[in-house]
């Protein structure tokens, strides 16, 4: 019993801090998406109005949609919203995931369910660009 509660307060805090948005991820978001999406992700950026339609408030994205699909809007855009694969590599579409994730939760009661989601998403403190080798450099074939 000692043991699962010291496993508690030890890993619960590295999976909450390796949730929330780092500086990489913040300025991909200014630079890319805080005009439309605003810096709270409830679609009220600074030029959301002058659009031919509305945009998305994240905490309804990420109710209606599981994280492939917002990494395939990311990369593809949807709508009016541009395709971002082009600009954006792996790891950086992956950190605007988890941006979309952490703005749709400030700010609003958490649901039962949602205590528990840092658990699920502890991957967000490994480094998958590495381990996935997004950051290395490609091997390039011999003649």
């Amino acid at each position: 019993m000692i043991v699962a509660w010291f496993s508690l307060f030890v890993f619960l805090p590295l999976f909450l801090f390796g949730c929330l948005p780092s500086e990489r991820m913040e300025t991909i978001y200014a630079e890319r998406c805080l005009g439309c999406h605003g810096a709270s992700g409830r679609g009220d950026g600074p030029i959301a109005a002058s659009l031919p339609v509305g945009v998305p408030d994240f905490r309804e994205t990420v109710k209606a949609n599981n994280v492939f699909h917002i990494r395939k809007i990311i990369k593809d855009g949807k709508g009016i919203m541009p395709a971002f694969s082009p600009a954006l590599g792996n790891p950086e579409v992956q950190d605007m995931v988890r941006m979309v994730r952490v703005l749709s939760q400030q700010g609003r009661d958490t649901e039962w369910w949602e205590k528990f989601e840092p658990l699920v998403w502890a991957h967000c403190s490994v480094p998958w660009e590495i381990v996935l080798g997004y950051d290395q450099p490609t091997q390039e074939k011999g003649p």
